[in-house]
């Protein structure tokens, strides 16, 4: 009998009809003799529904306020899911994040998981009940709900599994699987049977949305056997997150292209070009929990320098924001950005080993005219910044040119 964690996602239990299609699968594992922990995210469209409300109340919500907001989402679900379960005979019971206790740091609404609390799911488990969790929330030292940050509810699952030593933690969602990039954008895109950890962290920290960085983070740190699969098809083996490279995955140059929207552009110009400049502006950046991505910087002329970096979407008018504030004490000639770019990646183990592969990124995007504005790389992918109007374009192309649209193994 094994220890199995499962996680669903908005769209999964998006409707009344889809959450008893839980139970069902849930009780269909229970009687194979596993024990589960089912860990939910609020109804599809539910977290934005809620987000809107605060944003009528204040034009920036108090972050404290806001995490009491969101985790009604999550709570609703668990509730639900519980009387769907003992409908259909499956003793089970639903905890809160701050019932659990998920402890958490205190940074309200981009919360990180610091210690999780495993007596009450081992003695549920242990007197054979399924234990149900809302994800995406915990509670802090001072005894404040507080909230993981969108996507957050990835984190709770594979965190969760850790702390009970889960033997495979199984994320539901409404693909089946990790694909070469997006179907929805490149309708030839595969589905990858295995990935690799170091990939799967690219892909995720670079815009995709199959799973969350911080859940994939955790998964390596603890070793956690994780697993996509869909609440939407029955049967089917999803993608298994592997922590070995193996030889077919060596000969793929390129495994997967990733695109993020939620990048903002910002250009501080002008700025004196001396010793701890770069620490002046992106000091104040960190210290507002703003989280900083790409970053180019150019001599200027004069003793002067331009500074770009980017930030989420969601970051930029309070970006901006702070850095006016703080222009005279810079000695920034201007301060500007551009909230209409997105980011485009082409990840693949295949690269450490490949050379080539940049200057084919960038003869293909340059074939279609579309302009790079910044460029990061690792041993493991390179990303441009780009106009948002060319993102899908983008990712077709290239997509097509790492030949990712014919059929390998893997």
């Amino acid at each position: 009998m094994a220890l199995i964690v499962q996680k669903y996602g908005g769209t999964s239990v998006g409707s009344a009809e889809r959450i008893k299609n839980v139970a069902r699968r849930v009780a269909a594992t229970r009687a194979q003799g596993h024990d589960v922990v089912v860990v939910v995210s609020a109804m599809s469209g539910e977290t934005n529904r809620l987000v809107a409300l605060a944003h009528e109340m204040q034009e920036f919500p108090d972050p404290r306020e806001m995490d009491v907001v969101l985790a009604t989402g999550e709570q609703v679900t668990i509730g639900l899911l519980a009387m769907a379960l003992k409908d259909i005979g499956v003793d089970a019971k639903s905890y809160t994040g701050w019932q659990v206790a998920v402890r958490t740091d205190r940074a309200h609404t981009k919360a990180r998981i610091e210690e999780i609390d495993d007596g009450k799911m081992r003695a549920d488990l242990e007197a054979g009940r399924v234990v149900i969790v809302a994800g995406f929330q915990g509670i802090t030292a001072d005894g404040d709900i507080s909230t993981l940050g969108r996507g957050g509810s990835d984190t709770s699952a594979v965190a969760l599994a850790a702390a009970l030593k889960a033997d495979e933690c199984q994320i539901y969602t409404d693909v089946d699987g990790v694909y070469t990039t997006d179907p929805r954008v490149v309708p030839e895109a595969r589905r990858m049977d295995t990935v690799t950890f170091d990939e799967m962290l690219e892909l995720a920290s670079l815009g995709s949305k199959v799973l969350q960085i911080r859940s994939v983070e955790f998964a390596g740190k603890y070793k956690v056997r994780l697993r996509v699969l869909s609440s939407l098809i029955e049967g089917g083996e999803g993608t298994l997150i592997t922590f070995e490279e193996d030889e077919n995955m060596e000969r793929a140059i390129v495994s997967g292209i990733a695109f993020d929207k939620n990048q903002a552009r910002i250009n501080v110009r002008g700025v004196p070009d001396k010793p701890g400049i770069a620490y002046q502006i992106l000091g104040a950046v960190a210290d507002a929990n703003i989280e900083v991505d790409m970053i180019i910087q150019n001599v200027g002329e004069q003793g002067t320098t331009d500074f770009s970096f980017t930030v989420p979407r969601s970051d930029y008018k309070a970006t901006l924001e702070l850095l006016h504030n703080s222009q005279s004490s810079l000695g920034a000639a201007a301060i500007d950005g551009d909230d209409t770019v997105c980011k485009v990646s082409i990840v693949g183990l295949g690269m450490r080993s490949h050379v080539g592969v940049a200057s084919t990124m960038f003869r293909t995007l340059a074939e279609e005219g579309i302009n790079i504005q910044m460029i990061s790389t690792s041993e493991i992918k390179v990303s441009v910044l780009i106009d948002e109007k060319y993102m899908e374009l983008a990712t077709r192309v290239l997509h097509k040119a790492f030949g990712l649209d014919q059929n390998q193994a893997g």
